[in-house]
């Protein structure tokens, strides 16, 4: 059942992408029917970043004591019926107001999955089954631009959000039937057991590693969700539709990207046998490549060049993706979801910067993200007590 049970990960990650990149390609039709600015449109990504990054801790909580089965479902049904409540939004605060609450829904997906994937998976297909999550995410978000830029014309842009919020209610119906659980709920913890030393989310040397190639990661790639369509249309004078199509090819180099990583961090783990080798190693050579092919990107002239060179860094981002999934799991212990969470606020504070018009950092920031993946060690555990 593991593999039914990674199906449904799969598809509500897809999903949950489709959704949350849905203003993307009509962003200027936002912005004149409610009297916006790029600022404004902004802070309103601004926002779900922001609501995603505050809930990922109370998510993984959640996750740790209902099981990850009841917990996602819960997410999911809320995440998809704010996606349709801003479609009602008639105004900035609004729009910004119900987009905030959707990311801080959907701030429950991953850390439920994780939390699945660490109970039904070998340690050594953990960074396979987190790759094929990584291609959902990127699946879901070109899928966006390429949907959104086919619908948005013969539907409003609030038509859209509605049409979008369906698959996620759906799901949720089908899965809480198909899928069993596939973790027991956390109890409280005995009187006589220690409790967790939560300090230890903040001052261990290598999760503060992890939570920082996380944030500089996710803040590099914030822009293949958010701007590059905006960006292709005001500096390389493409159309909405075209921009949609365009910027859908970074998110399908991700895809391969983190199949290609999934796999190949969990074949160096059977090969050698240690974890340092087949999570950092891969993702320090990655870094690199994302750093130089960034540069590139800076000084490339056409709208061709630009999104051929900025799908390359997409590509070697996603290969480390599944391998910093694979670090959480194995540094998780009996706490996968809450240590998971701690990495991914990490990185979504690291998303919430408006990156239009500086693409040149995203090179540093990818060679920051390498930096720490040399230094990082992912064989200890944070919390080995008994569940």
């Amino acid at each position: 059942m593991r593999y039914t049970l990674l199906a449904f990960l799969c598809l509500i990650t897809l999903v949950a992408y489709l959704q949350r990149s849905a203003l993307g390609v009509p962003s200027k039709a936002i912005e004149g029917e409610l009297g916006l600015t790029p600022k404004d449109l902004g802070l309103v990504w601004l926002a779900w970043y922001a609501g995603y990054a505050v809930l990922q801790l109370p998510s993984g909580w959640v996750a740790d004591r209902l099981g990850s089965k009841p917990a996602l479902v819960l997410f999911a049904v809320a995440w998809s019926a704010f996606t349709a409540l801003a479609g009602l939004a008639d105004g900035f605060v609004s729009l910004l107001l119900l987009w905030a609450l959707m990311g801080a829904a959907q701030a429950g997906i991953f850390p439920c999955a994780t939390k699945a994937i660490g109970a039904t998976f070998p340690k050594t297909e953990q960074a396979f089954a987190s790759g094929l999550l990584a291609c959902c995410m990127a699946g879901g978000a070109a899928l966006a631009q390429k949907v959104t830029g086919i619908l948005f014309g013969p539907l409003t842009w609030q038509q859209v959000l509605a049409v979008y919020a369906l698959p996620g209610l759906a799901w949720v119906l089908v899965f809480a039937l198909v899928v069993p659980r596939p973790d027991a709920p956390r109890p409280p913890p005995a009187a006589s057991r220690p409790r967790a030393d939560w300090t230890l989310l903040v001052a261990d040397w290598n999760m503060v590693l992890l939570c920082l190639q996380q944030f500089q990661r996710a803040a590099a790639t914030a822009l293949f969700f958010t701007w590059f369509p905006r960006f292709l249309q005001e500096t390389k004078g493409v159309s909405p539709a075209e921009s949609g199509e365009l910027a859908a090819w970074p998110l399908l180099a991700g895809i391969l990207g983190a199949l290609v990583g999934g796999s190949a961090s969990d074949w160096l783990l059977r090969r050698t046998g240690r974890e340092r080798a087949s999570r950092c190693g891969l993702s320090v050579g990655a870094m690199v490549v994302a750093a130089g092919t960034s540069v590139g990107a800076y000084y490339a002239d056409t709208a061709a060049e630009v999104v051929g060179l900025v799908s390359a860094a997409a590509f070697c981002a996603y290969v480390a993706g599944p391998a910093a999934y694979a670090a959480a799991l194995s540094m998780g212990g009996t706490r996968v979801a809450i240590v998971f969470a701690t990495m991914n606020m990490a990185g979504n504070v690291g998303a919430t910067g408006d990156w239009n018009p500086t693409i040149l950092l995203f090179s540093g920031l990818f060679a920051g993200s390498g930096v720490c993946w040399l230094l990082l060690n992912p064989t200890g555990t944070l919390f080995e007590e008994s569940p």
